[in-house]
């Protein structure tokens, strides 16, 4: 299942959301590609995927979740990848 957040975190002049999967980051990659996200986009364990995307990725399946839930999720799925200590 493909999940997003709402858009709250700030960047670069605008809101983002966090797109993940539960399943695989395959399917992941499918979606973002199919949304029109780049690459580039993708950190990790998600895409940022700007607000103005946000409706666009629900109407074309991606649950919307709380940020608290998407994590649960993630981690849960055993796909969750914390950024390494310095």
């Amino acid at each position: 299942m493909i999940l997003i957040d709402p858009p709250a975190v700030p960047g670069h002049g605008r809101m983002w959301s966090h797109l993940v999967s539960d399943s695989s980051l395959e399917e992941l990659h499918a979606f973002a590609r199919a949304l029109g996200v780049p690459e580039r986009g993708f950190e990790r364990d998600h895409y940022d995927v700007p607000e103005r995307l946000y409706a666009a990725a629900v109407a074309a399946g991606a649950e919307a979740v709380s940020s608290r839930e998407l994590v649960r999720r993630l981690t849960e799925a055993g796909l969750r990848r914390r950024k390494r200590a310095r």
